[in-house]
């Protein structure tokens, strides 16, 4: 089992028409059940729900509305606080800033694939 850090809106943009919010997260939820992992799924400002700060859904997925900072920064400050975590993200600053801390890296539309897989 791993620990999923999810960089929302750059996954949902890796896909045109662009993924819903909500759909997002009930795919990532799914996801996580099937293959037994943790996800953590960041958007910047409010989640879904209007959620401001970290929310846990169900035993498996937490929901994180970074606030007053950008959800890249959030990645990057709580990414080493998860050792052995994968971190699913195209954006190439955020890659370079958390990236050195996660076991694996996963792009945006290689994850958004994989959810249905």
């Amino acid at each position: 089992m791993a620990t999923v850090l999810i960089d929302a809106r750059n996954v949902l943009r890796s896909q045109w028409p662009n993924v819903p919010e909500d759909e997002l997260v009930r795919r990532c939820r799914e996801w996580a059940g099937r293959h037994g992992h943790e996800v953590v799924v960041v958007f910047d400002g409010r989640a879904p729900g209007g959620v401001v700060g970290a929310e846990q859904l169900d035993g498996r997925t937490t929901l994180v509305g970074s606030g007053g900072e950008s959800a890249d920064d959030w990645l990057a400050r709580e990414a080493p606080l998860y050792p052995g975590a994968w971190l699913v993200t195209s954006d190439r600053e955020l890659r370079e800033r958390a990236g050195g801390a996660a076991a694996r890296v996963v792009g945006g539309g290689s994850f958004l694939r994989e959810l249905d897989a």
